[in-house]
């Protein structure tokens, strides 16, 4: 049924483009205008990067609560889908942090003008918004992201690193420097597909 309506909705956006093409054409509208357009809102191998993290995967979870100190280890799982036809991915993560629940959600894309990865993340462990933006590097197989939110604790900046194993594990590793402190290793996770 998802299918069946996301279907319905790339059909009636083709038809709802081709009429607006019609329209901006009889009207004289600049065609280099409409190409630029075009350009930017179809997605692309960027895009299509980012959708080889569509599924679902098990999740090993290293947190580490001070430099010298050891990490903590969980495991969780993670649901990755993509979304306004194919421009952007959404995750739902779900695992536990220290014996609570832990849920945290995702939005993430590549911005066709600015040219730069990007990503915007939320969980029940604050009520801030973690923004950040990003490159890849196809010899190191390696998104970058540098990001800051605020927290109860003031302002923190992070660097997230997401490297692809292969079609099937991915290492996410994240540095948080926050309160004055130099940048540490806040927290490490194995991805694995569930097939």
């Amino acid at each position: 049924m998802k299918k069946l309506f996301a279907l319905l909705i790339a059909a009636m956006f083709v038809i709802s483009s081709h009429n607006l093409f019609a329209q901006e054409e009889e009207s004289g509208m600049d065609p280099n205008m409409m190409k630029a357009w075009q350009e930017y809102i179809t997605p692309g191998a960027n895009h299509e990067l980012l959708a080889k993290m569509v599924g679902e995967w098990k999740t090993e979870i290293s947190s580490w609560m001070a430099p010298d100190a050891p990490p903590s280890i969980t495991e969780g799982k993670s649901v990755y889908e993509s979304i306004l036809g194919g421009r952007y991915i959404q995750s739902v993560e779900t695992s536990t942090f220290m014996g609570m629940p832990f849920e945290g959600r995702a939005i993430s894309g590549y911005d066709n003008a600015s040219k730069k990865f990007f990503t915007y993340w939320i969980d029940n462990m604050g009520t801030d918004v973690l923004a950040a933006e990003g490159s890849y590097d196809e010899a190191s197989k390696t998104l970058t992201y540098i990001g800051s939110g605020m927290s109860f604790n003031g302002e923190y900046k992070t660097r997230e690193l997401i490297k692809w194993m292969s079609d099937d594990e991915i290492m996410f590793t994240m540095y948080m420097e926050e309160g004055g402190k130099p940048e540490m290793k806040m927290m490490e996770i194995k991805y694995t597909r569930i097939k």
